[in-house]
């Protein structure tokens, strides 16, 4: 990924939260094609351990059906993960208004993790998994489902299904696209035109371009 140097985010803890609030990867793989196979991309819901090594470890899984789970050959692997994103007009920015010499952009943040996969197929394992991810994402529901309100059979039938995937992660890269290489003022008036927009990705962006010009600041 071309990561220019005000735009890179290195901060570990940073790069995991985005993980976690958008953790629907997108994972692209090769096939055992010689000499190069075919790029295999699925999307897959994550979760990050981030107790296992330096940059912590994924997993996943996928419907046994998948034939991605059977073309692993100990190749590298990324998955990506799309944080915030917005459009950016250049009608915001005080340097229209004083020469014009300004473009259209996008804004966004973005993880890269690389590792090399494996598939497991341990029905322990993708129990733990599928609790972990279950508990997750039901936590914010009124009345969170549970694995164990499913008839055990019926699991066993689900989990017999699928296939897990385990990434350790060997490398993180992060791109946070937020505006730092404008002026301040520029920076200034697409938080105001973020605003104006008032839909969610906007405020979230809106966000994202203050405190990367905090950080900025701090750093002059």
């Amino acid at each position: 990924m071309y990561v220019p140097a005000h735009f890179e985010e290195t901060d570990i803890a940073v790069l995991h939260a985005l993980m976690r609030a958008h953790p629907l990867g997108t994972w692209v793989t090769q096939d055992r094609g010689e000499p190069a196979g075919e790029l295999l991309i699925n999307h897959i819901p994550f979760v990050l351990d981030d107790s296992a090594g330096g940059f912590g470890l994924l997993r996943g899984h996928v419907a046994r059906a998948n034939p991605v789970w059977r073309s692993l050959a100990e190749r590298p692997s990324v998955v990506v993960f799309q944080g915030p994103q917005a459009y950016i007009t250049p009608s915001w920015y005080a340097a229209k208004r004083e020469h014009g010499k300004v473009v259209p952009t996008w804004n966004y943040a973005v993880v890269h993790a690389h590792g090399v996969p494996r598939a497991i197929e341990d029905r322990d394992w993708l129990l733990d998994l599928v609790s972990k991810l279950t508990d997750t994402h039901e936590s914010h529901e009124a009345v969170p489902w549970k694995v164990t309100d499913a008839p055990p059979e019926y699991v066993d039938a689900m989990l017999r299904a699928i296939v897990g995937i385990e990434i350790p992660i060997t490398r993180l890269e992060g791109k946070w696209k937020a505006s730092q290489n404008r002026p301040a003022a520029d920076r200034e008036g697409t938080v105001e035109g973020l605003h104006s927009r008032g839909d969610d990705a906007s405020l979230t962006m809106a966000a994202l371009v203050g405190r990367a010009a905090g950080h900025k600041a701090g750093n002059d």
